[in-house]
């Protein structure tokens, strides 16, 4: 079964998630953008193996401590989508704009696509590419779970930003109604930032894609 903990970092709080297998212990860290220390904490204190880093894509709050986490533990780095290159490039010019001391360039291990998967120990976590926020973010899905790890695409009553160099409104309005929604009105998400939600009161109530939207 699935267990898993949000551990907000860096000051932007964002929700970095640790996912785990209950049944061998076997872990992924998603998006761990800071606080290196944290993370590890909660690796120790519940007695996993850390077995890859996983992330949808790669804003400094979400990828910042990335090399940190894979060197430490000698794991593989899996994801974002390859068209996030140019993000991870950026990351010695974010890291000086916004004041993060820590941050390193790193490499993925492996760019994750539409229809991939992702596994650690029992659990296999579904890809789908969701591009807008960022032009290759990329969300993870428990189907057994009916649970999701959405990064910047869809908050509680709102969705990602799409005024970062090359991200699209429309493309992610898209991303959200033909790709997320069509999981199920039951399945809970864990946003980047902020309290979770579920895919159906979004479908329903948010402003940007809700039933009531222009």
């Amino acid at each position: 079964m699935l267990q898993y903990q949000i551990i907000p970092v860096t000051p932007f709080q964002q929700n970095c998630t640790l996912f785990w297998c209950d049944e061998t212990k076997q872990a992924a860290v998603v998006d761990p953008g800071g606080n290196a220390e944290l993370i590890m904490k909660a690796i120790e204190q519940h007695g996993l193996t850390l077995t890859k880093v996983l992330l949808t894509h790669a804003h400094i709050d979400h990828a910042g401590a990335t090399q940190a986490i894979s060197s430490h533990y000698n794991v593989p780095i899996e994801g974002p989508h390859k068209e996030d290159q140019f993000w991870i490039d950026l990351i010695p010019e974010q890291k000086e704009r916004f004041g993060f001391e820590h941050a390193e360039h790193f490499t993925p291990d492996r760019w994750l696509n539409q229809g991939d998967t992702v596994t650690f120990g029992n659990i296999t976590l579904e890809v789908y590419f969701c591009p807008g926020h960022t032009p290759g973010h990329v969300v993870f899905f428990h189907r057994a779970s009916k649970l999701a790890q959405v990064g910047d695409v869809l908050f509680k009553g709102s969705i990602g930003r799409t005024d970062f160099p090359r991200g699209d409104y429309n493309t992610l309005i898209s991303s959200i109604k033909d790709n997320l929604f069509l999981l199920g009105d039951d399945v809970r998400f864990i946003p980047g930032h902020g309290p979770m939600g579920t895919f159906g009161e979004e479908r329903r109530t948010n402003p940007f894609v809700g039933e009531n939207a222009r």
